[in-house]
């Protein structure tokens, strides 16, 4: 079967069939010579008990199935077509148009007209649905007679499979039509006009939009739409580039193309000719290091500046440099309203394109924690006062009356700790479907908090500030916003970075609370009091204020930035850090302690996408013939650590984890967690179990695997030889258990892809983590 236009639907050409055999030539000729007969819909007909004989003879090897969703959708449409046809008060039958066969061949008119004429597509009836009904089906069974069809009823089925790709044209046509409405109605499409006539005029423009104005997702399609066809959009965050990515391809009616792809640190969906490419800050710095005018982009479009992310104010500082050289580049800083005047006047006053965000009235009501209520460092977060507000919901707001709720904390552990008691309460009220988003989740569980909740279910999310601005989750009108956040800082005393625990400032508290008025009027619990909310600080310190800036350096220099001290910063570093950064680059021996040159061991550093000190023990692993272990060991080192902090306390998870402590330390410690983790895989038994038991993070063993073989690639890219040595002195039987092991790494990613699909509407469970 063909999808054509609809001419000449009763009467084929005698040629047809002429390559055939003469018994099939037999079987053509008698039905050619007939008008195909019309249908009489027989609604007590059951079409379902024929499904597995009508696939096989019909549908199997159609063109127009291309997939096995697509016979399901087929079939689910089959059956409430015969549905519809039972209900019906008097069975559908044909009507005469009055027309002889004489004049019916002149004017191209049917002699029997039915509804279906009107339908907007048509099948070609071919040899597959005009010859005689096989008797055979494809395995050689002879076919019951009571499911072979008559003409009369091959016609019916013709009709049906018409109606059906008729009815998938509608929809698709009205959910087209309801997509460019809401394109048209969020605020960012008013200025439209507007912003391709500034990026005519100027290089650099700075986007300053509200939470849901659109921005994120709309000017990557302006850009395409209006001819632009290289585009490089940056993220800080790698859900927000592959969430964005599948949206964008949506709105662009390019989910089954390539111009709309991503790349971020394990995965890409880029090739030739993808058009608009989402990636993280660190990809961009990586293709800098490698083409230092990113001659592979016409316009950069750098989202969330004010983030104040490392890697976003150094890439600023690379951009001013780089227009200078490259007048055809053009560039779009998009960022919240927050502090807009200083992004501006560091490109010399860049005109500001301000996009109103369509937020409702969002109601505020400061509830701070009571001093019993409040916890002391080294305890477990206290759920009552986030339950008190999921029952407040309850009792005030009907079922009926839609809107999620998002809950803002600071880290993995207050996340934990809230959904445990969360989900015990969703369990009794079965009103609440209880959700986690943050960074360790494999990317189908983050999907997840985009699907939507079941109707008199309300959805539950409860988030790190990845949900601040990264990520946009429609529906939600309810927002607990705890005011901390987790940020890494520098401990100068120890010499280590530290997670550790802040007050957010004010511009992230109004950030928190538009999430709750995107789609109607929402609701903000703040939980503090107004005094606290005045004494947070205006904006977040910028990172590069507050983290060591080691890696930062060494990029610089090997990038050809001989003095880091004269890089035009957004807002410089204090000199201090700078200078102590480059102090510690010598005594790891990638600097030279005479001018402050890359040394040998320095280049190959900076292209390790790790902090200094473990890309170090990947250099002398190769050096010392001992890579495997130790590309685990900086592996997991590179990666926030899989045991789950807030079980370290209980007895018998430090019961289970003992046999894999090492006395030697940490990084010991994990590579006898991963080891024992792929010997648990290879037996076949459930790791995701193992891995509860133990309080470890499956998704961080998966990372491991990733980028160990990243790793592995960049060294080989170097030319080290891994291993050889000790390859040559392996036994036979040490080389088949190496074999084996490197044969399980490989089967992972392919294993871990296929174990969940992403479901659409949320189910009603108490689900644990």
């Amino acid at each position: 079967m063909s999808h054509t236009k609809k001419h000449k639907r009763y009467h084929y050409n005698s040629n047809d069939g002429r390559d055939e055999d003469e018994h099939q030539k037999h079987h053509l000729s008698k039905i050619i010579e007939q008008p195909i007969e019309e249908p009489v819909i027989d609604p007590s007909f059951d079409w379902l008990a024929r499904r597995h004989y009508l696939t096989e003879t019909y549908l199997i090897d159609s063109s127009m199935f291309s997939s096995p969703k697509d016979l399901e959708d087929f079939w689910k449409f089959v059956q409430k077509y015969q549905l519809f046809q039972q209900r019906r008060k008097q069975p559908h039958k044909p009507i005469s148009t009055n027309v002889d066969q004489q004049r019916s061949n002149i004017l191209n008119i049917p002699i029997i007209y039915d509804k279906n004429h009107r339908l907007n597509i048509s099948i070609t009836i071919n040899k597959s649905l005009t010859h005689n009904v096989p008797r055979y089906d494809m395995t050689g069974e002879k076919i019951i007679d009571q499911y072979r069809l008559s003409s009369v009823r091959l016609a019916e089925f013709k009709s049906i499979i018409e109606y059906y790709f008729d009815f998938n044209q509608k929809e698709k046509f009205k959910r087209i039509y309801k997509l460019r409405q809401d394109q048209n109605n969020l605020p960012i499409a008013n200025h439209r006009r507007e912003l391709l006539e500034e990026l005519k005029i100027h290089q650099v423009i700075l986007i300053a939009g509200d939470t849901g104005c659109g921005k994120s997702t709309q000017i990557p399609r302006f850009l395409l739409e209006a001819g632009f066809d290289k585009i490089a959009c940056t993220q800080p965050r790698r859900i927000a580039c592959i969430s964005l990515a599948k949206r964008v391809s949506y709105e662009t009616l390019n989910e089954y193309d390539n111009q709309v792809g991503y790349q971020v640190r394990f995965e890409k969906t880029r090739v030739k000719s993808t058009r608009i490419i989402f990636m993280t800050e660190g990809i961009l710095l990586r293709q800098l290091q490698t083409d230092s005018s990113l001659s592979d982009y016409d316009i950069l479009v750098i989202d969330e500046v004010h983030e104040r992310h490392l890697f976003t104010d150094f890439i600023l500082g690379i951009i001013k440099c780089l227009i200078t050289q490259r007048k055809d580049l053009k560039v779009i800083l998009m960022s919240a309203t927050i502090n807009i005047e200083l992004f501006s006047n560091y490109f010399e006053n860049c005109p500001v394109v301000k996009v109103p965000g369509r937020l409702y009235k969002i109601q505020v009501n400061y509830l701070p924690i009571k001093v019993e209520e409040s916890v002391g460092k080294t305890s477990k977060i206290d759920a009552k006062p986030y339950l008190r507000i999921m029952e407040q919901i309850d009792n005030k707001y009907p079922s009926t009356d839609r809107g999620d709720m998002l809950i803002f904390l600071s880290g993995m552990a207050e996340i934990q700790g809230v959904m445990e008691a969360a989900q015990s309460y969703a369990q009794e009220a079965q009103r609440w479907v209880v959700l986690p988003l943050h960074s360790a989740l494999s990317l189908e569980e983050q999907d997840k908090v985009f699907d939507m909740a079941p109707e008199g279910i309300r959805k539950c999310v409860i988030s790190t500030n990845i949900a601040e601005t990264s990520v946009t989750i429609d529906g939600m009108r309810f927002i607990i916003d705890s005011g901390k956040v987790k940020e890494m800082s520098y401990d100068g005393k120890y010499k280590m970075q530290r997670l550790q625990e802040f007050n957010i400032s004010r511009a992230s508290a109004e950030q928190r609370k538009g999430r709750a008025g995107r789609t109607g009027p929402g609701v903000c619990y703040r939980l503090y009091s107004e005094n606290d909310y005045l004494s947070f600080q205006e904006y977040s310190t910028p990172e590069i204020r507050r983290v060591p800036l080691d890696s930062l350096i060494l990029q610089m220099i090997s990038m050809g930035l001989k003095d880091p001290r004269k890089f035009p910063f957004v807002e410089p570093p204090d000199m201090t850090a700078i200078d102590s950064a480059l102090l510690r680059l010598q005594e790891q021996a990638a600097l030279s302690t005479i001018d402050c040159s890359l040394t040998s061991i320095g280049s190959m550093l900076a292209r390790l996408p790790v902090d200094v000190s473990i890309g170090k023990m990947l250099i002398f692993a190769c050096i010392f013939q001992y890579v495997n272990p130790i590309l685990i060991m900086a592996s997991a080192l590179s990666i926030q650590s899989p045991f789950l902090s807030f079980l370290q306390c209980d007895p018998d998870t430090i019961t289970r984890r003992r046999p894999m402590m090492s006395n030697h330390g940490d990084p010991f410690t994990l590579l006898n967690l991963f080891d024992e983790w792929i010997y648990v895989k290879s037996e076949g038994q459930n790791t995701r179990t193992w891995c509860k038991r133990r309080g470890v993070e499956e998704q961080r063993l998966y990372d491991i695997t990733k980028l160990r073989r990243q790793f592995q690639d960049i060294l080989r890219d170097y030319n080290m030889e891994i291993d050889y040595q000790q390859a040559k002195r392996r036994t036979t039987l040490e080389k088949r258990e190496h074999w084996k092991k490197k044969q399980q790494l490989k089967d992972l990613k392919s294993e871990h892809d296929k174990e969940s699909k992403q479901r659409k509407f949320l189910k009603l469970e108490v689900r644990q983590y």
